[in-house]
């Protein structure tokens, strides 16, 4: 079909696979209402110039970042395109007067028949069904017309698998063995969820401020120690620290009392900040290591680093529901409530009985640092670096491999047996702070270096399918091809040397203590290494507040042209997808990135930007 309008109809996305796990069901009642988002292209030109503006050390522009206001006028869509895809939209028989106009036009929702969307894209839509039993509407590809495509960054739904799945609680045959890492038993879940392994007894635990055990048992002293964070905060009420959990996932408080009593003195009783989004609750009842071990973990360490500082946790989702992680960013931008979709993230107010009845569309302004698992869109990343926030995500346990374990097949299906390495988004973001994970040596003290994490986890690493290599990366790349080559194959990973890169920098992941469910456990993951760099991120952010400076905001170029702010890594590798995944090697590599952190000289370098 053609309009001589519009033009002639172009496959505006499309897959060639079914994604693992999920199956076609046999019926679909098109006649269902649903409603069809079309997400118009922001206006785009000049935002990385704007973002290394306010973001470069050496820019006359550092610090000086942009309001939420002024961030969305930026970005919004042009007048030409809202009015183009509104006429594509009443050609095609659409009342647009009665669809409903997202926050700045950000997109177009029209309700619809799923017969009618299948004429209007295009596409023939089915139900699909995930191991887990969420049913899902998609279609394997849709097209748009040639002067329509150019003004639409994607329609939902449509080609779009990543839906939200909700942790269980474990069973007996997936409490993971610490000596074994056994990939694949959390593959379900869509956050890299830490790894638990033996519980211990209070007499076997590392004495309050003793770095005789850090080796085996780390605590707040061993990381102050290998990092050297000693900082008086002197901004506290000025700060703000904010970590993301989403429900049913919820911290324990009397674990945050029984961590804060071995290793906090003066923090008993100390909460975070509760900003709920969505009916996001905090639940007091014991369930499970999958339930609890996150949140526990990163508040245990981001308040125990960052003491007195206040933390604010962004509860997102009600137990009804839970919470996509699309959740969060509505909470924080009006525009981005547009992108959701309707079959995958939780819709809001929600119908059920005991379901949270608000909408929470740009509810809270960020905090100066967050901590994310995982978002859709890496331009949201870069809106928020022009706002002044800094958002660090962890790399992934698993190597070269994607979460769970999974490689990339030769059909394009990801897989344990796959071949292809899998990097994982949003660390393939070249606007967020990707960390990985390190660990010191057995044996050895917290004044030798460590190596890159070997037990239980493999430090995530890569480089990116998708996103080009950043300007700030250039140099740091440059070197590690010219002196540290891997011999893998272009069928192996992306090696065209123009890719993103990751992690940014890694911090400790192995054998954490933490309180889970009334008891002290060991925890490993590059979700224990996110909240340490987080938290002196934060230190640090308190340290140019009381100067009557700038929060630091998106971190990248600073880090990168400073390299000697960091303890270089070089040893260890990342094992995955049959191979011994990359090595770690002088200067920056796909393992530990830059290395590991040294706050003193961090805490000078950002101390005498403007």
């Amino acid at each position: 079909m053609f309009s001589k309008r519009f033009g002639p109809r172009i496959i505006h996305e499309a897959r060639s696979v079914i994604p693992n796990q999920w199956d076609k069901r046999l019926m679909l009642d098109k006649s269902r209402i649903i409603p069809v988002r079309i997400n118009l292209a922001q206006n785009l030109e000049g935002a990385e110039d704007l973002l290394m503006e306010v973001s470069h050390p050496d820019s006359p522009k550092y610090a000086q970042h942009y309001n939420a206001d002024e961030v969305a006028d930026l970005f919004a869509p042009t007048k030409e395109t809202i009015d183009i895809v509104l006429d594509w939209l009443r050609s095609e028989g659409h009342d647009v007067d009665h669809s409903h106009y997202n926050h700045w036009k950000a997109a177009v929702v029209v309700p619809m028949p799923i017969h009618k969307a299948e004429n209007l894209l295009h596409a023939t839509y089915d139900a699909y069904e995930h191991t887990n039993g969420k049913v899902h509407i998609a279609c394997m590809n849709y097209s748009l017309p040639e002067a329509v495509r150019h003004h639409v960054d994607f329609v939902l739904p449509t080609v779009h698998f990543d839906v939200h799945t909700t942790p269980h609680a474990p069973t007996q045959e997936e409490k993971r063995d610490p000596t074994v890492p056994s990939p694949g038993k959390l593959k379900d879940k869509s956050p890299v969820l830490p790894k638990q392994g033996a519980t211990l007894s209070p007499q076997a635990l590392a004495p309050a401020g003793s770095l005789s055990k850090c080796d085996q048992q780390i605590t707040p002293d061993c990381l102050r120690a290998l990092y050297g964070i000693k900082y008086t905060q002197k901004a506290v009420k000025k700060n703000s620290f904010g970590i993301v959990e989403y429900t049913p996932q919820s911290y324990i408080p009397g674990d945050l009392d029984l961590f804060a009593k071995k290793y906090v003195p003066g923090g008993v009783g100390r909460r975070p900040k509760l900003l709920s989004i969505d009916g996001g609750q905090i639940s007091s009842v014991p369930k499970s290591f999958d339930l609890n071990g996150e949140s526990d973990l990163d508040l245990e360490y981001g308040m125990a680093l960052t003491f007195p500082l206040r933390v604010s946790l962004y509860q997102a989702g009600d137990k009804i529901f839970g919470a996509s992680f699309n959740t969060f960013l509505d909470a924080l931008d009006n525009t981005y409530c547009a992108g959701d979709d309707p079959t995958q993230d939780p819709h809001y107010p929600d119908p059920n009985p005991g379901g949270y009845k608000g909408k929470d569309c740009g509810k809270y302004a960020p905090t100066h640092v967050i901590r994310y698992y995982e978002k859709r869109q890496c331009n949201e990343y870069l809106k928020l670096g022009l706002r002044g926030v800094t958002v660090v995500y962890s790399s992934g346990d698993y190597g070269v491999a994607g979460n769970g374990g999974n490689c990339i097949d030769a059909s394009g299906h990801l897989s344990p047996s796959g071949l292809r390495f899998n990097p994982s988004f949003p660390s393939t973001c070249p606007y967020i702070t990707s960390i990985g994970a390190t660990q010191i040596k057995p044996g050895n003290t917290v004044a030798k270096p460590e190596e890159a994490a070997e037990t239980v986890i493999f430090s995530g690493g890569g480089f990116s399918n998708v996103f080009p290599m950043p300007t700030y990366q250039k140099a740091a790349i440059k070197y590690y091809y010219k002196h540290h080559k891997p011999t893998y194959s272009s069928s192996q990973y992306n090696n065209n040397q123009k890719a993103r890169g990751f992690p940014d920098i890694s911090a400790n992941g192995v054998n954490y203590v933490v309180a889970v469910d009334g008891a002290f456990s060991l925890v490993y993951g590059t979700s224990a290494s996110a909240p340490v760099v987080g938290s002196i991120f934060a230190l640090i952010n308190d340290a140019r507040l009381a100067h009557g400076k700038k929060p630091i905001g998106f971190v990248n170029p600073t880090l990168y042209a400073h390299p000697s702010a960091f303890n270089d890594i070089t040893s260890g590798n990342n094992p995955g997808c049959s191979t011994q995944g990359f090595t770690a090697v002088k200067g920056w590599d796909p393992v530990t990135g830059l290395g590991t952190p040294s706050f003193p000289k961090l805490l000078k370098l950002f101390l005498s930007l403007k």
